[in-house]
């Protein structure tokens, strides 16, 4: 394995791929350099003498600007070197597409084709509260069910779309809320859905079932918990209904070109540039070239890479939809008087990560090359094939929940840190490192640090990544399955009553 990798060939900062110490020798590139202190992995180091106030390279593009001169071998992080962001800016149309190096396998896997037409992986039994005065409710009607019925058979498994929400709210939380939970209703994962109210809530449910349009009255059941003198019961024998229904689901074969598959980073280190998201941007490039669909969001971490996107917009349209995605996320920073650069985390720093741009640059490498077809709002759901770009925070939770929300059933996970969660569709989680996924087995589900540390090719590790997501598309289980660890967390930004 290298001691110290410059990525690009323009870069004057080296990555540190082990822990080094004070005093080591290397050569980069002809250029040689001594360690002037310790410096961890993932970090990096100057490979040449920089003077305050000039740019740090990497991956061929500023991340930042110097607060004071180094020399070669110095450390080069957040102690010294800040960001070079600020706040909206004006761009420019400027198309550059490349290729799709990948072609059509015509390969399949082994989904449930619904009615409308629609693809699920997964065939599972939902409670969905309107309001989350029924979350208690929910929980109790379900294992009263599986008390009663034993076997869930032809559901994969059961699940309650636990929130907070969907009373005492008022204007885009109220919507923001409701939209959430039509889509999840209207998932291809789900097999069969208990809506769920309470009674008194704003979220109606006369007006939410409004706006599901048309379903299948034999898959998704009502109940008012105010309108029956014994709600578990009635609960129950609506889920008993759906349960019978469905017997008949059998998986079928499916071409890839109807997954769609968000993607995610969370707990990003100094490896995320280099392994996992590359990855999954090869990924993506191959999904697409089968006909298929990814989706990119975490707004705040496109910011210093946005213009990357920009350039690989389909068309003029697309540009100045993706302009409108950066730079109003970019005002709701500012409405709260907050910088939009108050990023990375506590952990990503720990890891290596020292600017936004930093991490954004690695950040939107999980898109791969294609152009970008398409841009959501929050809340919208899927309509176009290809790369899409989708509004929402970089939190991991909500972030996650607006993918699957969108209309994708599975997320692909990276993190270079680590983390259990998973949100209502399949969480496949990357792991950036070999460590982590040698120490967090019941957590990890793939690692991506072979690339680095193992004889494989990046075609190789792509070719094994392709079999495990067909692998869990037919039905195998990812970590977050197993433990059980499913949430849905919905974007808040106003009052509550």
């Amino acid at each position: 394995m290298k001691n110290i990798l410059q990525i690009h060939e323009n870069d004057n900062i080296a990555l540190a791929l082990r822990n080094l110490r004070k005093g080591e020798r290397f050569t980069v590139k002809g250029i040689e350099l001594e360690l002037k202190e310790d410096i961890e992995r993932g970090h990096k180091v100057a490979i040449q003498p920089l003077q305050k106030g000039e740019h740090l390279i990497k991956y061929g593009f500023p991340i930042g600007h110097l607060l004071e001169d180094i020399a070669i071998g110095d450390w080069v992080h957040t102690h010294n070197a800040k960001t070079n962001l600020s706040g909206t800016q004006e761009y420019s149309y400027s198309q550059k597409l490349v290729e799709n190096p990948f072609k059509n396998e015509q390969l399949t896997f082994k989904g449930y084709r619904r009615g409308n037409g629609t693809v699920g992986i997964r065939n599972e039994l939902w409670v969905v509260p309107t309001v989350g005065c029924v979350n208690g409710i929910a929980e109790k009607i379900l294992k009263r069910f599986e008390k009663e019925v034993g076997d869930l058979a032809p559901f994969d498994n059961m699940l309650v779309f636990k929130h907070n929400y969907g009373c005492s709210q008022l204007g885009d939380d109220h919507e923001n809320t409701k939209q959430i939970l039509l889509n999840a209703v209207n998932h291809p994962n789900a097999g069969g859905v208990l809506v769920l109210g309470l009674g008194c809530e704003n979220n109606e449910m006369v007006r939410f079932k409004e706006g599901l349009g048309n379903i299948d009255e034999n898959r998704i059941k009502f109940l008012v918990s105010q309108d029956v003198t014994d709600e578990i019961e009635a609960g129950v024998q609506l889920v008993k209904e759906i349960h019978a229904y469905a017997q008949g689901d059998r998986r079928e074969d499916v071409p890839l070109s109807e997954l769609k598959i968000g993607l995610k980073c969370g707990g990003s280190d100094g490896f995320s540039g280099i392994t996992a998201n590359p990855l999954l941007g090869r990924f993506s490039d191959f999904l697409i070239a089968q006909g298929g669909t990814t989706v990119l969001t975490e707004v705040p971490e496109m910011f210093g890479a946005e213009e990357i996107l920009m350039e690989r917009a389909e068309n003029e349209e697309i540009f100045h939809k993706i302009v409108d995605l950066i730079n109003d996320f970019k005002e709701y920073f500012l409405k709260f008087e907050q910088p939009v650069y108050e990023n990375p985390s506590p952990g990503n720093k720990a890891g290596g990560i020292t600017t936004l741009e930093d991490k954004s640059l690695g950040c939107t490498q999980k898109a791969g090359t294609s152009p970008v077809v398409d841009v959501l709002k929050y809340g919208e759901v899927l309509q176009k094939k290809g790369l899409n770009l989708l509004s929402a925070p970089g939190n991991d939770l909500i972030a996650s929940s607006a993918l699957a929300a969108a209309g994708c059933q599975m997320v692909l996970f990276t993190t270079g840190r680590g983390t259990p969660f998973g949100t209502f569709v399949p969480t496949m989680k990357v792991s950036t490192n070999t460590s982590l996924y040698e120490s967090k087995p019941h957590w990890i589900d793939f690692n991506a640090g072979l690339l680095l540390e193992e004889d494989l090719s990046p075609e190789v590790v792509l070719r094994d990544f392709i079999d495990y997501i067909i692998k869990v598309a037919n039905g195998e289980f990812v970590n977050n399955e197993e433990n059980d660890f499913r949430e849905l967390a919905i974007f808040k930004t106003g009052v509550t009553l």
